[in-house]
């Protein structure tokens, strides 16, 4: 009986914590395009039908999340699974009502978010009266699946702060991860912590160093005016509004590294395929076979961001030409030479990077190389 009374507590904390406006008033900006998004061609973006794709999996992480509530990833592995599963199914009819959205630059991106994370959470707080009249909710189970294992027996109640704060982290990045999916954003790296190993030097403020290797976050900026100096190929920067997630006030609970570690783990997974299925099968497993806690890594949870990586580390010992200019700082002058395949060494693999970066035809990387480099 008292995890009876525990599984409603978690129905009432749960709509407690989503009658709030924090969601919207988190994600309601009205420059996401113009922060986030620059590209020398004026075309519209049409990323936010890849972004509802993606929410059934942060409903479900968000539902599994508010459950938890302190408890150990893999407690009660059937409770969750029917947590994460009657979630994510009240999201998917409500998604269907905004596949025809278009993301152009002045849409309200974060308002449509926000519109659906709470629509579909009030949906499923009304599984409680069906739950507790003894019925199937959302075929995920009735009341037995859902207090089957224990997880609501000290069940302390919704961490509504926590929650609100990490679908606000997954929501954010993942909208930003499909904006500079479409442009000439990457990560590149592989080398030793520091460089010095003459395959050149990136930029360390946008950077990681994990497992004693450097990754680094790049933005290939196009020139933007005539030019006929070497300026015209470009150079590396920063890409658009990176320098606006510190994790501070607007964009709460996302930072580079977060960008760097969530792609990196996405690439691990699935390389340059990790899409909205992997996302959720991912998710659901690391919930129910115990091995992580998505809700409570925020957005450096795997398949957040997948920004397309390169491994260039095999170039240390190569006699790769310019391989001294594969890595670059950020400035008006760096432009980097990939005279090969600059990828784990391997001409696939850096032909599927090139695609997946959205440089497909691009001659900047190779216009100093001797021979044609194969991609």
């Amino acid at each position: 009986m008292e995890s009876v009374n525990r599984l409603h507590a978690y129905f009432t904390g749960m709509g407690q914590a989503f009658q709030v406006a924090s969601i919207g008033a988190a994600l309601s900006k009205d420059s996401w395009a113009t922060v986030f998004y620059k590209d020398k061609d004026v075309k519209s973006v049409t990323v936010l039908r890849e972004v509802i794709n993606a929410i059934t999996t942060v409903i479900g992480i968000g539902a599994a999340f508010g459950g938890l509530a302190g408890a150990g990833a893999g407690a009660a592995a059937s409770s969750l699974n029917s947590l994460f599963t009657g979630a994510a199914a009240v999201a998917t009819p409500l998604i269907g009502q905004h596949q025809d959205d278009t993301f152009q630059k002045s849409a309200d991106l974060g308002g449509i978010l926000g519109k659906i994370v709470l629509e579909a959470m009030k949906s499923y707080i009304a599984a409680n009266n069906i739950l507790m009249h003894g019925d199937n909710f959302q075929s995920s189970g009735d009341i037995r699946s859902y207090l089957k294992g224990g997880l609501f027996l000290a069940f302390p109640g919704v961490d509504k702060v926590a929650l609100i704060d990490s679908m606000n982290a997954f929501l954010t990045g993942q909208a930003i991860n499909q904006l500079w999916r479409t442009q000439k954003i990457f990560i590149m790296g592989g080398g030793a912590c520091g460089d010095g190993q003459g395959i050149g030097s990136g930029p360390q403020d946008h950077s990681v160093c994990r497992d004693g290797k450097a990754w680094y976050l790049y933005y290939w900026q196009e020139n933007d005016v005539i030019s006929t100096t070497a300026h015209q190929w470009g150079w590396m920067a920063g890409p658009p509004g990176a320098d606006q997630l510190d994790g501070g006030t607007n964009y709460p609970g996302v930072t580079v590294q977060d960008v760097i570690n969530s792609s990196l783990d996405s690439y691990n997974v699935a390389r340059f395929s990790y899409n909205a299925d992997t996302a959720a099968s991912r998710a659901k497993d690391a919930l129910t076979s115990g091995w992580g806690n998505p809700g409570s890594k925020g957005a450096s949870w795997e398949g957040v961001f997948t920004i397309p990586v390169c491994d260039v580390g095999w170039a240390v010992g190569s006699d790769l030409q310019g391989k001294e200019y594969i890595l670059q700082p950020y400035d008006h002058d760096s432009r980097p030479m990939w005279c090969g395949p600059v990828c784990t060494g391997d001409l696939q693999t850096t032909k599927d990077f090139i695609s997946a970066a959205q440089m497909n035809n691009f001659e900047s990387p190779k216009h100093l190389c001797d021979q044609p480099p194969g991609y």
